[in-house]
């Protein structure tokens, strides 16, 4: 394994989801220009648009695709070719 390929300058970091609101703390490299006030201590925040707490595959909230429209979609883009091939 190769040596001192690492950076050394980890910080704690507050990563922000846009969508919620939900932040949490961890330590990171980032270069942030902003900086939120946590529990009184200044950290430096890293927005993100989605998270585990916003993302619809953790809360639960998946909505199911239509397959109809998605094989809908695939004759009209390639039945054409799909008849002249059963000729």
């Amino acid at each position: 394994m190769k040596t001192d390929i690492h950076p050394k300058e980890y910080r704690l970091v507050a990563f922000k989801d846009m969508s919620n609101g939900h932040t949490w703390l961890t330590k990171s490299t980032l270069n942030t220009r902003e900086t939120e006030v946590i529990d009184g201590v200044e950290y430096p925040v890293f927005k993100v648009e989605i998270s585990s707490t916003s993302h619809p595959f953790y809360t639960g909230k998946v909505t199911l695709v239509d397959s109809a429209g998605r094989v809908d979609k695939f004759m009209t883009r390639y039945g054409k070719h799909m008849e002249n091939r059963k000729k």
